[in-house]
């Protein structure tokens, strides 16, 4: 669900065991959103849809109930790997980088990235494929996290096994930053659609508190950072298998970020 992966890039290595756990989690938080807001805006059959940063093969095989065998939907990211089990039909899945890379062929009816863009180094640029990918009347259904906006796991910090998870995602926040993600990104989502000549722009947002998965999500995340979380001095592995332990016995009301959610149409 990212773009970059690099040592300078995306932090959740999708190569990791953990990364089909969080993709997993993910999809059941956030894609009853995501396909409420992808019906609203009509997406049918026969229609050709451009998923940037797939990650997971969810969203392409929702996508492709929607637009049906007349219908394409083109799933990119730089690691398939996920994804390519959905690959088929009318999907096609290619390894493509959004920032660097012309826009798959085509015209697209719809253009969605979920998770992606807070990862991307040259977001600007991105986007602004993204907008040359749409046909006219097209829409472009931005979805991004914005952690400055609640920046906490447990928001009723109610104890020391809350105040040691919000420790944690505060770290976790601090090596995404010094990776380049912008934790105020989604914030920014209806503004950037509108400078980028969209029309008709909306947005809304979405966290969940007190959900299974986001106890599953925490864990893998969790898992897949441990290491450069001690050796950047930001928990030490006693402190991470409390956590670990405190997720897994279910008492924390576990919440995200925020999952802003902004779609625009091009004239």
């Amino acid at each position: 669900m990212a773009e970059d992966e690099t040592e300078h890039g995306y932090l959740l290595d999708n190569q990791q065991s953990e990364a089909g756990i969080r993709f997993g989690a993910l999809s059941e938080l956030f894609d009853p959103v995501t396909f409420r807001h992808v019906d609203q805006l009509g997406i049918t059959a026969g229609m050709r849809c451009w998923e940037v940063g797939a990650g997971a093969p969810s969203v392409p095989l929702g996508l492709a109930e929607r637009v049906g065998p007349a219908g394409a939907v083109i799933a990119t990211d730089i690691d398939v790997s996920w994804a390519q089990d959905a690959a088929g039909g009318v999907i096609e899945v290619l390894r493509h980088d959004v920032a660097a890379d012309p826009p798959p062929p085509g015209g697209f009816d719809l253009v969605h990235a979920r998770l992606v863009l807070v990862h991307v180094a040259d977001r600007a640029e991105a986007l602004r494929r993204m907008v040359q990918a749409l046909r006219p009347g097209g829409r472009l259904l931005l979805e991004d996290a914005d952690p400055g906006l609640q920046p906490l796991l447990c928001p009723d910090e109610s104890g020391p096994e809350q105040r040691l998870a919000n420790r944690l995602r505060s770290g976790f926040r601090s090596l995404m930053a010094a990776r380049g993600a912008d934790l105020a990104y989604g914030r920014t989502l209806p503004r950037l659609l509108r400078e980028a000549g969209l029309e008709d722009v909306r947005a809304d947002a979405y966290f969940p508190i007190t959900s299974p998965a986001c106890g599953v999500l925490e864990a893998a995340t969790v898992r897949q950072i441990r290491g450069r979380l001690v050796a950047a001095g930001l928990a030490t592995d006693e402190e991470i298998d409390r956590h670990l332990a405190n997720v897994a016995a279910g008492g924390l009301d576990l919440a995200t970020a925020p999952m802003i959610s902004a779609w625009g149409r091009r004239p």
